[in-house]
């Protein structure tokens, strides 16, 4: 800053006391100079990995729900977390669409035998736009859900292995 002070600058009525200069009032005019608030300065995006993973996490919370996921993408999921080094597929059997501002999501579950589909349903979709919202910001504007599969208590430990050669 030039040596003229705020007491000399042109245009400023002689006598008149200015607002002394403090840290809170740098901070002040800093930000103002900068555009607002520091935390509205910047973008932030958001993967479509981590909405499905938060949403496959909530989903999973809600009783009544066996797995996400078809058979075919449980099979592969089992395999994967098989492999040393593979990881536990959270995301398994959900999809998002991110926005700018807005996500939607599709869900396929399988669900206990004996439960309501509809109440499991509106439980997950509950859960998962309040998860979603919370984590992320992002307004979920629908969460279809796809039944793909009931556990029935017979099937307990029927699940096929996979043969891994």
């Amino acid at each position: 800053m030039s040596e003229m002070t705020e007491r000399n600058r042109p245009g400023t009525p002689p006598g008149q006391n200015q607002v002394p200069e403090t840290p809170a009032t740098r901070r002040v005019q800093a930000a103002r100079r900068g555009g607002g608030d520091p935390a509205t300065r910047g973008r932030t995006t958001i993967a479509d990995g981590v909405v499905e993973k938060i949403a496959g996490m909530a989903a999973r919370e809600v009783l009544g729900v066996h797995t996400l996921g078809s058979g075919l993408s449980r099979t592969f999921g089992a395999v994967r977390d098989r492999v040393p080094g593979g990881s536990k597929a959270v995301a398994r059997g959900v999809k998002a669409e991110v926005g700018e501002v807005q996500t939607a999501l599709d869900l396929e579950i399988v669900v206990e035998y004996g439960v309501s589909i509809v109440d499991v349903a509106g439980a997950v979709r509950e859960n998962v736009v309040a998860a979603v919202e919370r984590m992320t910001g992002l307004e979920v504007v629908e969460v279809n859900i796809a039944v793909s599969d009931v556990k029935l208590p017979e099937e307990e430990g029927e699940e096929p292995e996979p043969r891994i050669q």
